[in-house]
């Protein structure tokens, strides 16, 4: 029997860090999909509002999900700008070690 201070057998797990630049990436992608999505649906749950209004809440929760999306957008091109220039890098550094 092994003690708990010995490891177990077997493959050893190597952990790699993820490159710069793909949680933004991520992060961006998902936010620009979802954003306009949920904005809408907060308008519609608002509902349309008094009728003296210049804008109605569906309209405004449309409009604020559209401009986070395009924040998540932006984000997403910052990460993705990222992460190729990282790729790049890693590229070149093999480059230059052969």
């Amino acid at each position: 029997m092994t003690s708990p201070t010995t490891p177990q057998p077997g493959r050893p797990v190597v952990l790699e860090a993820a490159p710069r630049g793909l949680w933004p990436t991520l992060i961006g992608a998902v936010m620009a999909l979802l954003a306009p999505m949920f904005g809408f649906l907060v308008g519609t749950s608002l509902g349309p509002g008094s009728g003296g209004t210049a804008i109605s809440p569906i309209h405004l929760g449309l409009f604020l999900g559209v401009v986070l999306g395009g924040c998540g957008v932006l984000l997403a091109a910052v990460g993705g700008r990222r992460l190729y220039r990282t790729h790049r890098e890693q590229q070149g550094a093999r480059e230059d070690q052969e």
